[in-house]
């Protein structure tokens, strides 16, 4: 009932249309690199997937982690405006339960943006490059790579946003929390578990299934660490505030 609810709040905040939108603008993005420069991307002895992720996955990573920082900010500034968050807090309403509704919103919308960038970089593979085997086969396992890599920065965004009466306080920490990736070194192993890092280590880019493995468990383990965390915030919240 509560997840109906969460759903009616966001009818009339631009939610919906600001993360599809953000998902359609970094759809064009390969669309658009590709038509420019063809022939610097069809010439690579390379599967059409791994060419087009390392020619454009930054950028759509980069706009993804943006449209998350942005609706994370619109999930929570709808319980912070008029204190209806306080109200909550004499009702028998989880808060945890809010948190995790709320989240699954974000992640479902995300889920949403990234299937639109996919079925952007399919067109492309099949429009530029020759008939390439197994072409959906990749595109679905890179999609679940992605979205799964995506699940540590949303819940960290959306730890920001559950705290923060001010949304501009959240979208300045994940804008931060974003642009810190670009002073890492890229090749060090340890830092590339950074959260808001884990999104940019694409499946074509990753040198083994060991590797793979390794991130994925990394992934876990932040997940789980961040879902204790923000149980322990609010139970802290909901003593002090």
């Amino acid at each position: 009932m509560t997840f109906q609810l969460e759903l009616k709040k966001l009818k009339r905040t631009g939610f919906f249309p600001a993360i599809l939108g953000g998902g359609a603008i970094a759809a064009l993005f390969p669309l658009l690199n590709t038509a420019a420069r063809p022939e610097m991307f069809t010439g690579q002895p390379l599967p059409a997937l791994d060419i087009l992720m390392n020619a454009n996955g930054q950028m759509i990573i980069m706009l993804n982690l943006c449209l998350a920082a942005i609706g994370a900010c619109i999930l929570y500034h709808t319980e912070f405006s008029g204190n209806a968050i306080q109200k909550m807090e004499s009702l028998p309403v989880s808060a945890g339960k809010l948190f995790f509704d709320k989240t699954v919103i974000l992640m479902i919308a995300l889920l949403a943006a990234l299937v639109i960038e996919h079925i952007a970089l399919a067109f492309c593979a099949l429009y530029w490059f020759p008939e390439q085997s197994g072409l959906f086969t990749a595109l679905f396992k890179n999609l679940e790579y992605t979205f799964a890599l995506m699940i540590p920065p949303c819940i960290i965004l959306m730890i920001f946003s559950s705290l923060c009466r001010n949304m501009w306080i959240t979208l300045g920490a994940g804008v931060i929390c974003i642009f810190t990736v670009s002073v890492l070194p890229t090749d060090n192993r340890i830092l590339s578990f950074f959260p808001f890092s884990l999104p940019f280590q694409t499946l074509a880019g990753a040198e083994d299934s060991t590797w793979i493995f390794a991130t994925l468990a990394g992934c876990a383990a932040e997940i789980v660490l961040t879902v204790l965390a923000e149980a322990i915030l609010l139970k802290v919240r909901r003593r002090y505030a």
